[in-house]
């Protein structure tokens, strides 16, 4: 990639047919290294043509196609949804042709971790109050609300190794199919929480009459009845303020033992990062995300494991991730997501090239093309070991891919679900997104946005655009506030209280 700090333009691969604006470009600016006079506005981040593209042509960016040109476009052009459109073509999947061995590093870094009893791992110490329905929402927040230090101090005075009490609830857990997918996901989903390390207890509450019965929760899941879980219903309690005040005494109950935990240092085996893209610009696939794949690669070669997910954003881009994998069986793993993906999107009456949003259009993303190629970035370079479906328990370690939709809060949910105690989520138009129990931390992409947003980004990568840093320097910062970050330090949507009305389980099937 050339990041000349002179240039207005950026080239990424030489088999690209146009060029990304490094500032907005003002017709009749003359780009001598190209040989290109620039006609019209072109806005910062969106693409320039660099020789003359006839109707139907493919248009490159990244070496790879992101589309067609709907009519013929001259060098100099501004290249975007007025004749620029997604195009089908026969993707060159060659499973494991680029899988390679890991690089191995000569001391492997570790950070400050929380020992649970049975040996996992945690990044933070919560206590959750999940909820089984909708029903029991309003119940589940009034009781963490009564622990919330900006409301009861007085509450957690006592417990400063506590991170809070969060409650997690969802609008789903009736009105289905009682043996259908959606509650077995939604099952699936509340059990990788209840399960999670970064929860030192939890509470599930039910209403009583729901699909999702909490005991039938338990079961699928094999989940047991302990000090640490407990599940009770509204309707057996006796009524709301009964079923609030119970859970208030049940937690006071186990806050003493959350509170006994302490850091240590332990090896980044531990370290399980999703890897999350929102409201992403034609910036995206040129800074933040390939620093995010470079500290990615870092993080594999030191033991560590990451989710790619947002199955519809690596939609056209996926045989690079086949190519990448360990062997045949993980490469068709994927396809055959992407093919449930292709009906999914078929049956409800959409296409995969429904995506970008106008908020990725307006910073510069024409097709999915183009938006899953920058994307992909995130997830380095090394080797694709195993795919999982939603909500599934990780168990492989390195570079792995979760089958999620595209929609952050969506798929971020799954990832933690299955096991994520860190998510890094890059930026390019701007995100207040936070998670709980798993800290986030956002990245943008470009330093016009980490000035308008500093109060919720954490580390700004428009440095690569403007040719003052290069992506591995990027990726190694990234690197180290990952530890830093696993390691107890507050992210910005932390310190902001972001988490609870975030987390969204994958709503599959109608309601009835």
């Amino acid at each position: 990639m050339t990041t000349h700090s002179l240039s207005p333009v950026i080239r990424i691969h030489a088999q690209d047919n146009v060029v990304i604006a490094r500032s907005q470009l003002i017709g009749g600016t003359h780009l001598a290294e190209l040989g290109v006079t620039v006609a019209g506005l072109v806005p910062a981040g969106h693409k320039l043509a660099i020789a003359d593209i006839a109707a139907g042509q493919a248009v490159k960016r990244y070496g790879q196609i992101i589309g067609a040109a709907t009519r013929d476009i001259r060098a100099g052009e501004h290249v975007h949804t007025h004749n620029l459109a997604f195009s089908d073509f026969a993707r060159q999947h060659a499973p494991s042709a680029d899988a390679k061995p890991t690089a191995s590093v000569a001391q492997a870094r570790t950070f400050e971790g929380i020992v649970r009893e049975d040996g996992r791992v945690a990044t933070r110490n919560y206590i959750g109050v999940l909820t089984s329905v909708n029903c029991s929402a309003t119940a589940a927040h009034a009781i963490a609300d009564y622990f919330r230090r900006d409301v009861r101090p007085q509450a957690l005075a006592d417990f400063p190794n506590v991170d809070g009490v969060v409650a997690l609830t969802h609008g789903m857990g009736c009105a289905t199919a009682s043996d259908g997918e959606e509650l077995h996901v939604l099952r699936r989903t509340l059990a990788g929480y209840a399960q999670h390390p970064n929860f030192a207890a939890v509470l599930v509450v039910g209403l009583g009459c729901e699909t999702n019965q909490i005991q039938g929760l338990m079961a699928q899941e094999g989940l047991l009845d302990s000090d640490k879980l407990v599940g009770f219903n509204i309707q057996d309690t006796g009524g709301t303020a009964k079923t609030v005040a119970k859970g208030i005494a049940l937690i006071q109950a186990m806050l003493p033992q959350a509170n006994r935990v302490k850091r240590q240092p332990v090896a980044l085996k531990h370290l399980t990062v999703g890897l999350q893209c929102g409201g992403s610009d034609g910036y995206s696939g040129i800074s933040a995300n390939p620093a995010l794949g470079a500290a990615v690669d870092l993080l594999v070669q030191h033991g560590g494991t990451a989710i790619l997910s947002e199955t519809p954003e690596i939609y056209g881009g996926e045989h690079l991730l086949t190519r990448r994998a360990v062997n045949a069986e993980v490469a068709n793993k994927l396809l055959k997501r992407i093919a449930w993906w292709e009906a999914y999107t078929a049956r409800n009456q959409m296409q995969m090239d429904n995506n970008p949003s106008s908020g990725n259009k307006a910073g510069g993303l024409t097709t999915i093309l183009e938006k899953s190629l920058g994307a992909i970035a995130k997830s380095g370079t090394t080797n694709l070991v195993d795919v999982y479906e939603y909500a599934q328990r990780i168990t492989a370690q390195g570079f792995v891919y979760m089958d999620t939709p595209g929609y952050d809060p969506v798929s971020a949910t799954g990832q933690v679900a299955g096991g994520a105690n860190l998510i890094c989520f890059t930026t390019g138009r701007g995100s207040a997104y936070g998670c709980a129990p798993s800290p986030s931390l956002k990245l943008s992409t470009n330093t016009a946005l980490w000035q308008r947003q500093e109060d919720d980004i954490d580390l700004n990568c428009g440095a690569i655009v403007e040719g003052l840093e290069t992506v591995q320097q990027a990726g190694e910062r990234i690197f180290e506030l990952m530890l830093q970050t696993a390691s107890g330090h507050k992210t910005k949507s932390e310190q902001h209280g972001y988490g609870q009305s975030e987390f969204v389980p994958w709503q599959l099937g109608a309601v009835m």
